[in-house]
Order: structure tokens, then sequence, then C-alpha cells
């Protein structure tokens, strides 16, 4: 199996502030050419530091691939560590030099001096062209090694390695690749979905299987090293479909869907609208389905009833209602989302109040309780929830599970089930 190893770039990912997705894009590209990535570092922009990053790498590496440190300026030092971590001199490419002068002039404007850094390119290296920016990116061999330096920005890195740097590695590349199915599940703890497919996973010790748990779902990897990809692609989809088959409607997708995505679906297939009225939410649901394209379609509206006084005037919640019972209630809920439904003509009406904290709570109603209630034309039906954790967390684990119930509302509808 080739191995690779991954270098992001720059001083700002070592701080809280910018986060490292380039090295997620070129795993996943990676993996589908059945290279494994060994490892990753993330290294500031100091030149020592960088070359002895390149270093190391080369040490037990195939392939070493670095994004970021290509700008202009002093402190974007990757074409320099890299020269002096493999020997080479750096060299002034004028066929680089005019291409970054000819975008300068296309946008009207003079060159400064300090992109003539760009131009400098390691000896021996191949000049990948970059069209959305103008640091190219550069492919340098060391005899059975290569290494691959690409622009920082995420859709320069992505356009150079899909228009240029895919086709370098793929003669590199023996017969082995990965093999891979994702299932994500909603709607049920991590321990008892792991209970319940751990028999079926652990028979396949060929398969890697990986149990990953988030607010958006809980994600089943099944994973394999092959030469046969037909024969083990059969393998993957005959274990996935004995996990779906026990885990039952708690799977939500198979073929790489979000929960939003999914439940767009069933509401087009079924031909429902949908309204919604959100309390301790915020209004997270409600952008998440029209975050859908064409989700005019299905969506009706939705209200952030925040207040007690909101809720009351805008989806009707009867105030003797609140003053019983509580805001964070069955009842209220109930009447959320039947009043959502009545006041925009929707199919179903979606309603959500709770205690997302920190402050809010009582003995009876900790932080974290939340109801969510259901409402078509045969009434409305709710569900009581418990979440844990930070104010953030509760907010969102409250729009999943309200999104998962519609989800499984419509699976039920689909099939001609009882829709309670």
């Amino acid at each position: 199996m080739k191995r690779a190893e991954i270098i992001a770039v720059g001083s700002e990912l070592l701080t809280p502030f910018r986060l490292d997705t380039n090295s997620l894009f070129l795993t996943e590209q990676l993996n589908l050419l059945g290279i494994a990535v060994i490892r990753k570092s993330v290294v500031g922009d100091v030149r020592n530091e960088l070359s002895e990053a390149f270093r190391l790498a080369l040490g037990h590496a195939d392939l070493v691939i670095s994004s970021g440190g290509l700008g202009p300026t002093e402190d974007d030092l990757t074409r320099e560590a890299l020269a002096e971590a493999t020997g080479r001199r750096l060299l002034p490419n004028r066929q680089v030099l005019a291409r970054i002068q000819e975008r300068f002039a296309r946008m009207g404007r003079a060159m400064p001096p300090n992109n003539e850094r760009q131009a400098m390119v390691p000896e021996g290296a191949l000049i990948l062209q970059n069209a959305y920016g103008t640091a190219p990116g550069l492919w340098l061999e060391l005899g059975a090694q290569a290494v691959v330096l690409l622009p920082g920005p995420p859709p320069e890195l992505r356009r150079i390695f899909t228009d240029h740097v895919r086709a370098l590695i793929e003669p590199r590349t023996g017969a082995l690749r990965m093999i891979h199915r994702k299932l994500v599940v909603a709607g049920m703890p991590e321990s008892d979905l792991d209970h319940r497919i751990a028999p079926i996973y652990g028979s396949y010790r060929e398969v890697e299987t990986t149990i990953l748990a988030s607010p958006e779902g809980i994600e089943i990897h099944l994973t394999s090293w092959t030469e046969d990809p037909a024969g083990t692609g059969r393998l993957l989809d005959e274990l996935a479909g004995r996990i779906a088959s026990a885990l039952g409607e708690a799977v939500f997708s198979t073929e790489g869907e979000t929960l939003d995505e999914v439940v767009a679906r069933g509401l087009r297939s079924t031909g429902a609208t949908i309204a919604i009225a959100e309390s301790c939410t915020g209004g997270l649901v409600s952008a998440r389905l029209t975050s859908i394209p064409g989700s005019s379609a299905f969506f009706r509206g939705g209200v952030v009833s925040y207040s007690n006084e909101m809720k009351t005037a805008w989806v009707h919640v009867p105030p003797a209602l609140v003053e019983l019972h509580g805001a964070v209630s069955a009842e209220v809920a109930m009447a959320m989302a039947e009043g959502v439904r009545l006041a925009s003509g929707a199919t179903l009406g979606l309603g959500i109040t709770g205690i997302a904290g920190p402050g809010g709570a009582t003995p009876a109603k900790p932080v974290g309780t939340v109801h969510i209630s259901l409402a078509d034309a045969s009434g409305a039906r709710e569900q009581l929830f418990r979440f844990g954790g930070e104010r953030e967390r509760i907010r969102r684990l409250a729009a999943q599970s309200a999104l998962d119930m519609v989800r499984r509302y419509l699976g039920r509808a689909r099939s001609g089930g009882d829709r309670a």
C-alpha cells in the first residue's frame, strides 16, 4: 500500500480562528486512489520547522502533500522550506511570472513586486497551473517519492488536485483500493446501536467498522482495502444491508444524504407541506429545510415564537394553556404545532419548545428538556426529549430530533402504516 503524509502550513491553523479543511478533502481523494494517509501535521510559518516537517515526512511516506504557504508575503515559506529540505535550488520561472503578470493585467492592476516570490520554483519541479489564483501548485519527484505543494485557499487546492495532481498520482498507485460504505442513524443512543450491530459486523473480520457520534446523527463507516473492488463492494453491501435491517427505520441515509435532504425528499414524494413554530431552536429547523434548493415547494413558513406573548399572537397558543402547564410542556408544543399548521394551511405543523439553558430550569424541567410535536389533520402527537450538554448542543440535538420525527412520519405515510 502506498503511504502519504499531509502537511497543513500556516500559523493561523495553530489558533482557534481557522480550521484545516483541506486535509479532509485530500485524505478522501487519496483513499479513493488507494493511498493510505499515515500522518497529518500542522506547521506554522517558520522556515526551519517547515523544513524539518518535510524531512520527517520524506523519511516514511511515498507521497507528501502540503497545503498553504505559497502566497506572496514574507511569511509564505513553503517553497523555501522544501528547497532546503531536499537540497534543491530555488529558481525564478519566467512562465509563472508571465502568468501572474497577465492575471493582474486582466484585473487592470499593476503586479506588486512581492508577487515575484510566487514565481520561484524548486529546481526540477513541475508547474501545476492554478485557474483560480496566482500561486501555482508544484510537483517534485525525488526518485520513487513525490512532493506536491498546493495553495491554501480550498477552491484553488481542489481545482489543482482535480485538474493535475490526480493524473500524476494514478500511475504510481497499485491495484489496492479503499472501498467504503456509510450509514447514518438518528434517534438511537450509540450504546444501544452498537449492542444491536456488534454481533453482525464482528463476524466480518476483513472489514473495519467505525462508529462516530455527533448531533447530526451516528455514522457507521464500513471500510476495507482490497485488490478486488467489485467483490469487496458486494461484501460491504451485504454487511450494510444486514446492519440496516437490524436498525430498521433508525437508519436515514445509506447514500451520503443529510437528514435535511431526506426530509425534503419525503415531503416532495408525499406531496406534503410543512410549517414550523420554534422556540428554543430559534429557527434552526426552518434554516435547515430552506437550505434545500426548491424548498418553496414544501415549506410554507416558520415562526420563532420565543416569548409566551408571541406563542399566543402568532400561533394562537391559548394563554391559559401556558399558565396551566408552562411554556415548556407537551400541551404547549402540541398547540404550537396545530396553531402553525392551521395558520399556514400546511399539511403538517411542527412545534418545538424547550429549555436550552443555562438558565430557566426547574427541578421538574431541567436544562435539556425539550417537547416536540407534529400535527396533521388527524391531530397532534408529542415526544419528550432530555438532552445533555451545553446550550448550542441542546439546540442542535432538538433540531435534529424534530427533523427525524418528520422523517419517520413521512416514511410511515409512504408505506401506508400508522402515522402516530
